[in-house]
């Protein structure tokens, strides 16, 4: 699969996706975010995403338990767990751009008919601790 030459859909904070691979449970999508840009601030209420910051540069807003503001730049790697209020902008001449893995949330809490896992049982989730988190990550 290679990457789409146009947007497939515009997100509804208003980013440009362009899906790249999907299954039942979720796809692999870039992100697209044009330079100066404000995406509208959203809440998932059934998915979660994974983010890969792969050029351009911005911030995102994220809230949940917590609130913080994390830079985007590439190389730069986190999570939208379920429930979190986020947003982001683009501060970058060129757009800012990531691929996510937006999957629903139920897959990864035992209820996707998966037992056992390497983590007491419940799989990634209890890595992350239920909580966003954000690193910077080489590929």
């Amino acid at each position: 699969m290679m990457l789409p030459a146009g947007p497939t859909v515009t997100a509804p904070d208003g980013a440009d996706v362009r899906v790249l691979l999907g299954l039942a449970g979720g796809t692999m999508a870039h992100f697209s975010l044009a330079p100066g840009a404000v995406a509208r601030a959203v809440t998932h209420r059934t998915v979660e995403e994974i983010w890969y910051v792969v050029a351009g540069e911005g911030e995102m807003w994220r809230k949940d338990e917590t609130e913080e503001v994390v830079a985007l730049a590439p190389g730069t790697c986190l999570t939208i767990p379920l429930g979190t209020h986020f947003q982001f902008r683009c501060t970058a001449e060129k757009p800012l751009e990531a691929v996510a893995d937006h999957h629903a949330a139920l897959a990864w809490r035992g209820r996707s008919g998966v037992r056992g896992g390497g983590l007491g049982g419940n799989g990634l989730r209890a890595h992350v601790a239920g909580r966003g988190t954000t690193t910077s990550c080489s590929i």
